[in-house]
């Protein structure tokens, strides 16, 4: 089974065991969405040309939720900042879809339930726990020195503007997760296409912060 990368964001952001996040909600609405924009971004259906994102490629790639993306930043009349299209992507109810279909290719379990019996709520504990291992394997190996293909380098990147690396890997050398968050190990294209989607999701979670603050 192969995982989107927002898939595999969801898989560090919730508990294996409650099926409840370790971030908060802002963060990690803004992760998903920032690595719905790496995907396209390492699967060359999309560009950075300063700091807006273009499209290069609209051919379908086959996943619902990328292919709806990438339409969406296809049909746009204008060209916008990459952070004003994960603010954008955050919002429709990205995260529950995404849950919903790991729980239905048997990932996690969707358990619903009753805060003190009134309020509802659901939680997406593992079923199968293979999955996050196999990303954790491949961060760790990444952040213990070896050189990260691009799409484990975005995944890092996104993690760690959303600050689940604290989480997801609290032993993890801080200066090698900002080396790669930031792409400094790799040549140019790929450097401004990891730093870019590190950028646009850090400025993203800022902005809905403060709105959220301010009303």
């Amino acid at each position: 089974m192969t995982l989107t990368i927002a898939e595999e964001v969801l898989l560090l952001a919730y508990r294996e065991d409650t099926g409840k996040p370790v971030i908060g909600s802002v963060e990690l609405d803004a992760a998903l969405a920032g690595a719905v924009v790496a995907e396209l971004a390492v699967s060359r259906r999309v560009d950075f040309d300063d700091k807006k994102l273009v499209v290069t490629d609209d051919a379908p790639l086959g996943d619902e939720e990328l292919d709806q993306a990438l339409a969406r930043i296809s049909g746009e009349s204008r060209r916008h900042k990459a952070d004003w299209w994960v603010g954008r992507l955050r919002m429709g109810g990205l995260r529950k879809r995404l849950l919903t279909r790991l729980a239905v290719r048997g990932v996690l379990s969707e358990q619903t339930g009753k805060i003190l019996g009134i309020f509802p709520t659901t939680r997406y504990p593992e079923l199968d726990p293979s999955h996050e291992r196999a990303v954790r394997d491949r961060v760790r190996n990444v952040l213990a020195g070896a050189r990260p293909d691009e799409r484990t380098a975005a995944l890092i990147a996104v993690v760690h503007a959303a600050k689940l690396d604290r989480e997801a890997f609290p032993d993890a050398p801080k200066g090698r997760v900002k080396e790669i968050a930031q792409g400094e190990w790799a040549g140019e294209a790929v450097q401004k296409t990891i730093a870019s989607v590190h950028a646009a999701v850090i400025a993203a979670t800022t902005a809905a912060t403060t709105a959220a603050t301010i009303t």
